[in-house]
């Protein structure tokens, strides 16, 4: 790393065998810095050189604090959605700074706040006051709608629906949020600047999810539209799901979400933190060719 205060500095990277956890710590592990990766289960933890792994789940702060001694910086990747989501982090918010993690990086989500339209954004609102709390310095990181999930919400048939209505969205790459929190994490410049501070992670453009849909369907050949719904339509298509009331809250609001223009944010934090421009719907496709392979149409 090349400066002294990384030297014996142990970051601590939780979610390391999931989808945005697995990046961090892989990126980290290539720049060469000690960490402690924190799993659910040992048997599925990665195995990198200066890396060390402990098991704990959120839930237990007793068994999180242990997980965690030694650790300087906590990288805390939000649990699953879950109806006692907000237990769930301020166990192992709590468990962290027991064990004496000197600083929290959290990943948190866009627009966070008390009265978000997107119900799970409210859990984040409530878990960055909770960190706030501690007195412990934080960093937070609150990233868009993940561009590697958009494909997912296309169905085999090639149709989205939602009541996104007209308002737009820049869909982020989790690439490109690991380049950051690798950063965020590792840079002993942006370290000393990142102190009680939050940052927007977002694509390089804003978009409709109608427009969003068109350019997928251009890219790709497939054809593929957009089908507004109304709140009580959407609410209603996603409870066939036979999911929990607050999980079918949790989608539909993603899209209200969308609609109320709350996520009508770029932001130029991932040229700025990482050195390169953020990935666009082109970029994801080049590198996911079959992102779209399930639609039959």
């Amino acid at each position: 790393m090349g400066d002294d205060h990384m030297t014996n500095h142990t970051i601590g990277v939780t979610g390391a065998t999931g989808a945005l956890g697995g990046r961090v710590a892989a990126r980290i592990a290539r720049l060469g810095a000690r960490q402690r990766l924190i799993v659910r289960d040992i048997n599925r933890a990665p195995e990198y050189p200066g890396s060390s792994a402990s098991m704990a789940v959120y839930e237990d702060t007793a068994a999180f604090e242990r997980a965690c001694r030694g650790v300087d910086t906590l990288f805390l990747v939000s649990a699953t959605e879950s109806e006692d989501r907000m237990d769930t982090h301020i166990s192992a918010v709590d468990g962290a700074v027991r064990a004496g993690v000197s600083r929290i990086v959290y990943l948190s989500f866009l627009g966070a706040g008390p009265a978000a339209t997107f119900t799970f954004a409210r859990t984040h609102f409530f878990t960055e006051a909770h960190i706030r709390s501690t007195g412990v310095p934080y960093t937070f990181l609150r990233p868009s709608l993940y561009l590697d999930l958009m494909p997912s919400w296309v169905d085999d048939h090639g149709v989205v629906r939602g009541p996104a209505g007209e308002g737009r969205v820049a869909w982020v790459s989790r690439d490109d949020v690991a380049d950051v929190a690798a950063t965020v994490l590792t840079d002993p410049v942006v370290i000393a600047a990142s102190e009680e501070t939050t940052y927007d992670v977002t694509g390089p453009e804003a978009l409709s999810v109608g427009a969003t849909v068109e350019r997928l369907g251009r890219l790709t050949g497939r054809s593929i539209r957009y089908v507004p719904e109304t709140w009580e339509e959407a609410l209603e298509s996603r409870r066939a799901s036979g999911a929990p009331e607050w999980a079918v809250e949790g989608w539909a609001s993603s899209y209200a979400a969308i609609a109320s223009g709350e996520l009508d944010v770029v932001s130029p934090t991932v040229p700025d933190l990482t050195g390169h421009p953020a990935q666009s719907i082109e970029g994801f496709l080049r590198r996911h060719p079959s992102a779209l392979s399930h639609v039959h149409v």
